[in-house]
């Protein structure tokens, strides 16, 4: 059985970083692309980034180029959210999900079939 598992998420200031870990088992990374989502309270959940194990290409939301990073560690079967410069915005609760596909991409959630059970990122003014 798939398992993502995230930690990470803390109440921070605004202008603070935060790293964001996502640990699979079960044989999720035969899934090839993983990403991140997030869901604020009455919002919809967004893609936020994603990555291709294998070939390394990555996506961002718009609202995060240059301040978030998406990697991941294939030996310890982890990958990892660094979030810098967090903004009040950012307060969401964060999921890891796995797709299989090949291209790395958030336009459908749908294809993301396996999902973490969040972690809370708090970012205050």
């Amino acid at each position: 059985q798939v398992r993502l598992v995230e930690s990470g998420g803390e109440s921070v200031q605004a202008g603070h970083s935060l790293k964001l870990s996502c640990i699979a088992s079960g044989r999720a990374f035969e899934t090839y692309v993983m990403g991140w989502f997030r869901q604020a309270p009455g919002k919809e959940r967004e893609g936020v980034s994603c990555i291709n194990i294998m070939t390394d290409n990555t996506c961002y939301a718009d609202s995060v180029k240059g301040r978030f990073t998406i990697s991941v560690n294939n030996r310890k079967n982890t990958f990892y959210l660094q979030m810098n410069g967090l903004k009040p915005e950012d307060t969401a609760l964060y999921y890891c999900a796995a797709a299989h596909i090949t291209r790395a991409n958030m336009s459908r959630q749908d294809l993301y079939e396996f999902w973490g059970q969040g972690t809370q990122v708090t970012v205050s003014s």
